[in-house]
């Protein structure tokens, strides 16, 4: 239980109090008093509480207010102090899997995760989406794999009894095996405009062997250019909108001319924002590339990453060019809360984070929840193993149009 009760209380009512202040509209999603009444409940339960115990109530308030820019975020505070297994989860078309593990528990790599200590994976994921600050349902299934191998938050969320113990059910080949893991170290830090959550790391083991796909072998390049092999087409990866943009677009726009390119691809899946401002370059040197800004020309792959400035630009290209988004549905909205300004708790020092504005980039009566790909191309658990992008061969398929101006 916590040493002292006061500090947790006094943290828990300046944030209320900011989270009113700081918001554009607190109260879109949950009402004044379902908000009051959740943060008088938590004032009354801080002295049975264990301090991940409380954090984790927190960010369920905070995730209450239902935007993505709203939140309490493991991943981007050490002050949290939350921990992970030795696992890496991903939800993929055909399941929840276990995509990576330290090489202390290697055999577990491309094991389907059945059960996570109490519950079976659905009842898990309900779970932990109650403390996930989304803008919608991709929102909660870019987050929940990552939230789901911290073991402060399964003790939490009362999915196991023992912080140091937990128990999983796995399946490979049919065959069902209980495994128990344990906390291998602190969660690691990821920025917030670019999802390196794919990324290697040492000591680990990953199911795509040696190789990586195109779209996962260079996460940390803002931007970066490739002609596909045998073709006319150009993939352009773009992970962050930064002030490297401008300068990126327009020596894209000189390769399309120079180089007679007849197909662009622009993958956005690990894009997960930045500053939105940025984004007007890229837009303006695919508007004057008028080979490729043509139907079945030009295609934009996103997914559930794609977040926040990345948003607004596929708002862009879908309102003023003529692209073909192709992949799964983004993580965000056109139409959505975000900007968050960094509220700091007093005494526990823990970040929460409050959105500014409310950005209204499609029509105001547009209730999609999300940007819909034309082309749906998921992600198998077997595409990742075997380094196959879905979203590639997709549009390698795709037929282009007959003719394009010169």
């Amino acid at each position: 239980m916590v040493a002292s009760a006061q500090p947790w209380r006094d943290d828990l009512h300046f944030m209320a109090r900011e989270m009113e202040r700081v918001h554009k509209n607190l109260y879109h999603s949950v009402t004044r008093e379902e908000f009051e009444a959740m943060v008088n409940r938590l004032d009354a339960k801080i002295p049975s509480l264990s301090r991940h115990q409380i954090i984790v109530e927190m960010a369920k308030i905070v995730a209450a207010a239902g935007d993505g820019h709203t939140n309490i975020a493991p991943t981007r505070d050490p002050k949290i102090g939350f921990r992970t297994l030795p696992i890496a989860l991903y939800l993929f078309e055909d399941g929840l899997f276990i995509r990576a593990a330290h090489k202390t528990e290697s055999l577990l790599v491309g094991a389907r995760v059945v059960r996570i200590g109490k519950a079976e994976v659905p009842g898990a994921y309900a779970a932990v989406k109650t403390m996930i600050g989304r803008d919608n349902e991709q929102g909660v299934r870019y987050w929940a794999p990552q939230f789901l191998v911290m073991p402060e938050v399964l003790h939490a969320l009362d999915l196991i009894d023992d912080l140091e113990a937990v128990p999983l059910t796995v399946e490979r080949d049919g065959k069902r095996d209980e495994v128990v893991l344990h906390p291998l170290g602190p969660v690691e830090m990821m920025p917030a405009d670019t999802d390196m959550t794919w990324s290697r790391r040492e000591g680990w083991v990953d199911a795509r062997g040696d190789g990586d796909p195109l779209w996962l072998s260079d996460a940390k390049a803002q931007g970066r250019m490739e002609l596909l092999p045998g073709t006319k087409t150009l993939y352009v990866q773009v992970n962050q909108i930064g002030e490297e943009l401008p300068k990126f677009a327009e020596a894209m726009r000189q390769r399309i001319e120079a180089e007679g390119i007849e197909r662009l691809i622009l993958d956005l899946r690990l894009n997960r924002g930045g500053h939105g401002d940025f984004n007007a370059a890229l837009l303006r040197a695919i508007i004057q590339s008028r080979r490729i800004d043509q139907p079945g020309r030009f295609f934009c792959i996103i997914g559930r990453g794609t977040f926040s400035a990345a948003q607004f630009l596929i708002d862009n290209l879908e309102r003023y060019t003529n692209v073909t988004f192709v992949g799964e549905p983004s993580g965000s909205k056109g139409n959505a809360f975000g900007d968050s300004r960094k509220i700091i708790l007093p005494n526990s020092g823990i970040t929460v984070r409050a959105s500014l504005y409310y950005w209204q980039d499609w029509f105001p009566l547009d209730t999609r929840e999300a940007t819909m790909p034309k082309i749906a191309a998921p992600l198998t658990f077997d595409d990742y193993r075997q380094n196959v992008d879905p979203a590639l061969q997709a549009i390698s398929s795709a037929k282009p149009s007959s003719s394009a101006p010169e």
